[in-house]
């Protein structure tokens, strides 16, 4: 059984992955049932001012999700933000393979590339905001 910490973390980056890189890294469909075929819908996403204050509806997100069964018993699940049911496909199968196995293997040639992309991105985007940086500062005046 895998821990449920760490199956939330490999399903965040495979949702946030650009769908061509995670196309490009795997592009395999092992045997499997559709349990939810690839389907298209919008959730409610809610924000807090400050993060601490009261919960107030932002406005609605096109999601997509699919969830699949292997034939070995493993269900993997994939939501997916916009309309690509591909990826949302790929996730569900890569979640469910996660799951057996093969995981170390998938984890090397799929999760740890797209983890490494992910954090050189932060970092440059880290990097820019950092640029723009402006440190403000009083000089003591001796008027008192």
């Amino acid at each position: 059984m895998t821990d449920l910490t760490e199956r939330k973390g490999w399903l965040g980056l495979l949702a946030k992955a650009p769908p061509a890189a995670l196309a490009a890294l795997w592009d395999g469909a092992p045997d499997h049932e559709v349990l939810r075929a690839p389907e298209i819908g919008a959730v409610m996403v809610r924000g807090r001012m400050g993060g601490t204050g009261a919960p107030f509806n932002l406005g609605e997100m096109t999601v997509t999700r699919c969830s699949v069964r292997l034939r070995s018993g493993e269900v993997g699940h994939g939501y997916v933000q916009g309309r690509d049911k591909d990826h949302a496909r790929r996730v569900a199968l890569i979640d469910a393979l996660m799951q057996g196995p093969g995981a170390e293997d998938l984890r090397a040639r799929v999760l740890e590339p797209l983890s490494q992309a992910a954090a050189r991105k932060a970092e440059r985007r880290a990097a820019k905001a950092a640029a723009t940086r402006v440190e403000f500062f009083t000089l003591v005046r001796g008027e008192d």
